[in-house]
């Protein structure tokens, strides 16, 4: 069912930004933890671009939702959990995306109580994760536009 058209420029235009916030990120995962530690601007910073990151991320997977399904619902772990359900995403990719929901919701609700070490952690061994959304939406995206295509 399609409530409305999806806006695929626009998409493609958060897809684009993910991967610039990754490019800023991509120099912390190969520092040694050490080096990262020892600059207390760098978690900082890297929390700033794994948060647009994520932001970018669920207002994709929103929007998408919104114009395939008349989806209204606006919390995170929803929009996950959805996006694999619907079959958008894989639900392996929906899981992850789960635990991503509720990570995002711990930087910007319990801020003090994320640490230099856990965003090392991300930068070091989950920005595939990323990567594979924006895979999984561009494909998502190709199908779509093929399928509006031949209904015109």
């Amino acid at each position: 069912m399609v409530i409305s058209n999806l806006n695929t420029a626009r998409i493609l235009e958060l897809v684009r930004f993910i991967e610039t916030c990754l490019q800023e990120i991509r120099p912390f995962s190969k520092m040694p933890r050490e080096e990262f530690l020892a600059d207390r601007k760098n978690p900082p910073f890297l929390e700033s671009y794994l948060r647009r990151a994520l932001e970018a991320l669920f207002d994709i997977g929103r929007h998408i939702l919104a114009k395939t399904s008349g989806f209204k619902e606006i919390e995170y772990k929803a929009i996950a959990k959805q996006l694999g359900e619907k079959e958008i995403i894989t639900r392996e990719l929906s899981d992850i995306l789960y635990v991503m929901a509720g990570y995002r919701n711990r930087m910007v609700h319990f801020y003090k109580e994320v640490t230099p070490e856990e965003l090392y952690y991300i930068a070091v061994n989950r920005l595939e994760d990323f990567d594979r959304f924006n895979r999984e939406i561009v494909a998502f995206i190709r199908t779509y536009e093929e399928k509006t295509k031949n209904k015109r």
